[in-house]
């Protein structure tokens, strides 16, 4: 099984210098893009791998970089990698920034260059002081041999990157309100369209992927879109995928696309630790729907974990074992999108802190019976269409799901007056 994206990263060792990383064939991608393809060959073998954004919203990123206008009045354009990684139980990106930032480095460049961007961002997570540090260094190593700033490997191409450090906010993950915390504003989500990829930062031409995006880059271009979609299972390429919670083995593994629930708990991490079964889990992060056992053999891949009624995601599981309380596990999540609600639109504002203070009474034993009403109502109210942006709608779908496979956790609360976990 080819494992391109972790191949040379081991953390019993620190990760690959610039010399370390070109003897493992590093920036042959960028020679190869920059001096035998145009920019609109390297957006079409991207869009031909059917590379899906790893961010979470799986859509085809080569589709994304061909909204980019390549003719006109633009002299100005933006690529920006988020970095911020705020999903609670998500860690993929900041293994790989960590384990071989240069592997980042080379996609943006050659990114950059598809889309001709002449400035690039990597916008990091406050917290990924270890990551920041090991990035500016691989960044001034790119710079020293070339492979940044002016007249790159002698083609007449340009780019500068900059490290960009936000102060921890989880609105930051969404790319508009990213764009506006980058101009020094207040990181709210802006109105759509227009679209960043015609207006973005600064009003100009800007394209936002994550950190695993951008690291399938240099592989698809040495190897060529058959080869990237020969990776995969059901889906096109290998992920970076997740488990934490009382698993024996928690931890990340870069398997086939399509691996199913059952393989990645059972197989790779090692099952339900002692004493404990499972009863659910978030697939994809805090912000997706619960699946159950019914689920474990669906397929981890966009469309069928859709199906499933939930979202993929960051492909990062967060498990519920038959120990842990539901509503205790929900009101956990929901504090943390009550607080971190940029208060720019009113349903989310005002929405989420009642939704935990309903969800806190009645882990307290103080909850009533019409409190379960309230919560089916800020599930619909605070859904899809009804908020400026996907923040609301994403809390609320642990929640739904909750109340839909776990109900009889939160009557018993409610009827008994207390947590029974208690």
């Amino acid at each position: 099984m080819e494992t391109p994206l972790t191949q040379h990263i081991s953390f019993n060792r620190p990760p690959y210098n610039l010399r370390d990383y070109e003897r493992a064939g590093g920036y042959q991608a960028l020679r190869k893009a920059l001096t035998t393809m145009g920019p609109a060959d390297i957006t079409k073998t991207v869009q031909d791998s059917d590379l899906k954004g790893r961010g979470g919203a799986g859509f085809n990123t080569g589709m994304k970089w061909s909204f980019v206008p390549m003719t006109g009045d633009h002299a100005v354009k933006y690529l920006i990698c988020n970095a911020d990684e705020m999903e609670p139980g998500t860690f993929k990106d900041r293994m790989l920034m960590e384990g071989n930032p240069h592997q980042l480095i080379e996609g943006m460049i050659i990114s950059a260059y598809a889309i001709q961007a002449s400035i690039s961002y990597i916008f990091l997570r406050w917290a990924y002081k270890k990551a920041g540090r090991l990035l500016r260094h691989a960044m001034d190593e790119a710079y020293a041999a070339g492979y940044l700033g002016k007249n790159i490997l002698g083609t007449g191409y340009s780019l500068e990157m900059y490290l960009h450090t936000g102060v921890g906010r989880y609105i930051c993950g969404e790319e508009t309100a990213l764009l506006n915390a980058l101009e020094g504003k207040r990181a709210t989500p802006r109105t759509k369209p227009p679209f960043p990829q015609v207006s973005g930062l600064f009003g100009k031409p800007t394209i936002v992927n994550n950190v695993e995006t951008f690291c399938n880059i240099p592989h698809i271009i040495n190897n060529g879109p058959e080869w990237f979609k020969s990776l995969g299972g059901s889906d096109a390429g290998t992920k970076i995928y997740g488990v934490s919670g009382r698993v024996r083995k928690p931890g990340l593994w870069e398997l086939p696309m399509g691996v199913t629930m059952r393989e990645l708990i059972e197989v790779h991490a090692g099952g339900m630790a002692n004493g404990y079964r499972f009863k659910g889990a978030l697939p994809g992060g805090a912000s997706t729907d619960f699946l159950v056992k019914e689920h474990l053999d669906v397929k981890l891949d966009f469309k069928s974990v859709a199906a499933a009624g939930s979202r993929l995601g960051t492909g990062t599981m967060i498990i519920l074992d038959d120990h842990t309380c539901p509503v205790g596990f929900v009101h956990n999540l929901e504090h943390f999108f009550a607080q971190e609600s940029c208060g720019w639109c009113t349903p989310c504002r005002e929405g989420l802190p009642w939704t935990e203070k309903i969800l806190l009474s009645i882990e307290k034993g103080e909850g009533r019976t019409e409190d379960l009403q309230l919560l089916d109502m800020h599930t619909r109210f605070l859904g899809p269409g009804n908020t400026f942006c996907a923040l609301a709608p994403g809390a609320m779908e642990p929640l739904q799901s909750a109340l839909k496979y776990f109900r009889e956790d939160f009557e018993t609360h409610i009827s008994q007056k207390k947590c029974p976990w208690r």
